[in-house]
């Protein structure tokens, strides 16, 4: 009896503990310049000498889990600190006053440039800060942070990691500008976003925001569906460290070690983070690992130039569910839901006919420098480089034996057995991959200047340039010695060698280059006074395409490599925004936008012929 007593004593204490816990209240508020009124984006709000504390999100925004009655300490590089006391729940605006003699922050700040600002920017927003990431993420794609968001759509896809799709307002992802830290990444040829490619934001992004129709960048992007601005942790503040470990369905696992030294006394502070996951996935087939990592070197110049050193990527494979199955297929599979036809088995192990592979760092270098009280340049150099692909095979799936049923994973094994078996050694069936590695570099610089206490100019350039290398490649010949490719039409081989026996690590089927430069600019106006604040904004750009095909011409060909190919677009926007009292707004706006055509969408006689 006394044992059965313990435990339920055991029991009530827990459950007392549980509920004190949910008793915590969620304290809120907004942190801003005590003069622009402007959000103060990567302010911390802690509980006075405790660790708890969380960074204001893009709109300023917190919420933090603790008491009313405690302490708070707000703080900010460059303003003064400020304490006060949470009388209630809900603190609203936070005012902090800029330090004399200091500049607004040790961080990248020319990032800030496509921040829309609550009841400001004449556009509909939805912010995400980084408590609600690291709450709410766990072992979701980093876009389905926003599949709550007004108008945004969000899908997995064949579920593999990293496949997701964001839509807003039913426009796809090549109509949404992506930008991290104010550097677009949509793809130079078709505009697409890649979210494998990214992962390594879920776990340093420290404000999330989309804004759905015309957007508030400021760089020369034609956002007609919205923008989806990142930004991502800098040099903390605060030194430290931590490692954490998370563990979820499917084998989900997650190990991360962030350290940083804070700002010494010398104006350096550095901070780095690396994380690895890895998982089996929610269907056959569809396991994956990724290394991500983040670097950021920030260093105070003078009391008005800051110079931040950032790089982040993330390597990761992960087998794919490309195939598509009816309704029908699903509803009388045995796996039902989780069934995936691109996947087999060889020696016992998991071979992914259908994967994805990929890394592509970027590596940026910010100057801030705030040139005096009216004026102040923000700028950002980049660099990309991107390797990787997707496996396919040539299989034809209805003639590849399976391990049992017509549900069951591909038997390698007899594929292999079958191409050992073939008298002249080659491969009947093979798997192979569709690369696409590049290069890319950018420099984007933005000029802000007070003209009025209402009214601000920005000014900005943005130029790009862009190598991008497409190829077939052999991956896996699945026993046999060699692959025969020889060329049997236009788009089939290459025409400089059209017999080719191929082996792993050789192209096939297609081989071009892709050089694409982008020239732009932009000019806004800014009114900012009591309620009302309006803009207009124009940018122009310049594209220019270039294509090398290495199969369809011989090398002796001068068609071979084809003339710059230029497309002007330009845009011009306007908006304004009212608030009519403390909780409500109406605002319009109203652009014109045009844009060069995607590379992808060209056609290829038309960048081939002689009358470029």
């Amino acid at each position: 009896m006394r044992k059965y007593l313990q435990k339920f004593s055991v029991l009530v204490f827990s459950m007392l503990l549980t509920v004190g816990a949910f008793a915590q209240s969620t304290i809120k508020g907004k942190v801003v310049d005590a003069v622009t009124k402007e959000p103060l984006i990567g302010a911390t709000v802690g509980v006075k000498g405790t660790t708890n504390g969380v960074a204001v999100a893009l709109d300023g925004s917190f919420k933090l889990n603790a008491n009313t009655g405690v302490t708070l300490v707000v703080t900010y590089v460059g303003y003064n600190t400020k304490e006060l006391t949470a009388t209630s729940t809900n603190l609203g605006e936070i005012t902090l006053d800029p330090s004399s003699g200091t500049m607004k922050e040790v961080v990248v700040s020319a990032n800030l440039n496509s921040v829309a600002i609550d009841r400001k920017t004449p556009i509909a927003v939805t912010t995400v800060s980084a408590t609600f990431i690291e709450e709410k993420l766990g072992n979701q794609e980093f876009p389905e942070m926003l599949k709550s968001a007004p108008g945004v759509m969000v899908t997995k896809q064949g579920g593999g990691y990293g496949d997701s799709r964001l839509s807003i307002r039913g426009f796809k992802q090549a109509n949404v500008a992506v930008i991290i830290n104010g550097m677009p990444i949509n793809d130079m040829e078709n505009g697409a976003v890649f979210w494998s490619n990214w992962s390594a934001l879920s776990d340093v992004t420290s404000s999330l925001q989309a804004q759905r129709g015309l957007g508030a960048s400021k760089v020369a992007v034609p956002s007609l569906g919205g923008t989806v601005n990142i930004v991502t942790r800098t040099t903390d503040a605060k030194r430290g460290g931590s490692v954490a470990q998370s563990v979820g369905t499917d084998g989900y696992l997650k190990t991360m070690i962030a350290l940083s030294t804070g700002l010494d006394e010398k104006g350096w502070a550095f901070t780095a983070l690396g994380t690895k996951t890895q998982g089996n996935g929610n269907a056959g087939g569809l396991n994956f690992v990724g290394y991500n990592y983040f670097f950021n070197a920030s260093k105070v110049l003078t009391d008005r130039q800051t110079l931040a050193l950032t790089l982040i990527g993330a390597q990761q494979r992960h087998g794919q569910r490309s195939t598509k199955s009816s309704i029908e297929t699903y509803r009388l599979a045995p796996q039902g839901i989780k069934y995936n036809p691109d996947w087999g088995y060889r020696d016992g192990q998991v071979v992914n006919v259908r994967d994805n592979f990929y890394t592509k760092p970027i590596l940026s270098l910010n100057h801030d420098w705030k040139i005096n009280d009216g004026a102040s340049l923000s700028t950002v150099l980049y660099a990309s480089k991107g390797t990787g692909g997707g496996g396919s095979s040539n299989f034809s799936y209805g003639s590849i034996p399976r391990t049992g049923d017509s549900y069951s994973p591909f038997d390698i094994d007899a594929v292999q057995d079958a191409n050992v078996a073939n008298p002249d050694g080659s491969a009947i069936n093979y798997l192979r991959a569709a690369r696409n590695d590049h290069e890319w570099y950018g420099a984007i610089s933005t000029l802000k200047k007070k003209l009025t206490p209402e009214i601000d100019l920005l000014a900005g350039v943005d130029l790009r340039y862009y190598i991008g290398r497409h190829f077939t490649e052999v991956t896996d010949l699945l026993g046999a010695r060699y692959l025969i490719d020889n060329r049997t039409g236009t788009g089939a081989g290459d025409i400089n060698n059209p017999i080719k026996n191929a082996r792993v690590g050789d192209k096939i089927i297609y081989n071009n280059d892709s050089n694409v430069a982008w020239q732009g600019g932009f000019l806004q106006a800014e009114y900012s006074k009591n309620d009302l604040s309006a803009f207009i904004s124009v940018a122009g750009s310049n594209t220019s395409y270039k294509r090398i095909d290495h199969f369809n011409y011989l090398d002796t060909d001068p068609l071979q490599t084809t003339p710059n190919k230029n497309y002007f677009g330009y845009q011009a926007k306007g908006g304004a925004n009212y608030n009519l009292d403390a909780n409500h707004n109406v605002f319009a706006n109203v652009g014109y936008l045009t844009r060069a055509p995607f590379l992808t969408s060209l056609s290829l006689t038309i960048l081939t012929c002689q009358t470029l």
